[in-house]
């Protein structure tokens, strides 16, 4: 079975990290109904803190993906550039002969 996106699971863990505890707030204690930007506020600090402490490796995993990617390019773009200059040395090698 092919292996999920990297990023694709870094996200959706970030965002139960901010939308679990953000539903206990509004469930448990009635005053985070009124003020629902106080529990907003809460559960951004709780969501950030387990995505310290818990999400490492998933981070990780993401970043890795995305230095990948951009070595690919850079390497593609990069031999494309050589191969480039070499068609023109050709052209102006031929032209001086």
């Amino acid at each position: 079975m092919k292996k999920p996106a990297p990023f694709l699971v870094y996200t959706v863990l970030r965002l139960l990290a901010f939308l679990v505890p953000l539903a206990i707030l509004w469930i448990f204690f009635p005053i985070f109904r009124e003020f629902w930007w106080l529990a907003a506020i809460f559960a951004a600090l709780i969501g950030m803190s387990i995505s310290m402490l818990f999400l490492r490796t998933p981070l990780t995993d993401a970043s890795t993906r995305l230095h990948e990617r951009r070595e690919s390019r850079a390497s593609a773009s990069q031999a494309d550039a050589d191969a480039e200059d070499e068609a023109i040395d050709d052209a102006t090698g031929d032209g001086r002969a």
